[in-house]
């Protein structure tokens, strides 16, 4: 089990965590979350079937719950840090406005935006992720 649980978590942690930033747009916090999801995830390993979709549904729970809880304020960067290297400023500045605006939604919005978007599932699929009705993600 354990063994089996290590490869999982070496193999797909790069997306998951990537995932886990888009939903916290902080990157400590998204290790946080990823950390959280997979610990849940290992406790009840044996019995799922899906362990990808099970650790990306408890990274939508858990952030939507630690914003209901703690009501997390965050912070919006006025300038971008500076870094030597290959010009890659249109990725950047595209990267950038995506984080700028994904920033100023609620965790919930969030969600749904990275399931419709970036996960590419359809508004029953994303209701079914964050347990509520089928007519909440198209409010959103």
């Amino acid at each position: 089990m354990a063994e089996t649980f290590h490869e999982f978590v070496v193999q797909r942690s790069p997306a998951l965590s990537r995932r886990a930033y888009l939903l916290t747009g902080d990157h400590q916090l998204a290790e946080d979350l990823l950390q959280n999801a997979l610990a849940k995830t290992y406790r009840h390993w044996r019995r799922i079937s899906d362990p990808e979709a099970y650790v990306r549904r408890a990274m939508y729970h858990q952030q939507v719950s630690w914003w209901r809880q703690r009501r997390l304020t965050e912070r919006l960067e006025s300038e971008p840090v500076e870094r030597a290297g290959t010009d890659h400023s249109d990725a950047t500045a595209l990267r950038l406005t995506v984080a700028a605006a994904l920033r100023q939604l609620t965790p919930r919005q969030r969600a749904v935006v990275v399931l419709r978007f970036y996960e590419d599932l359809t508004e029953p699929q994303v209701a079914e992720v964050l347990g509520c009705s089928v007519g909440t993600p198209k409010g959103r």
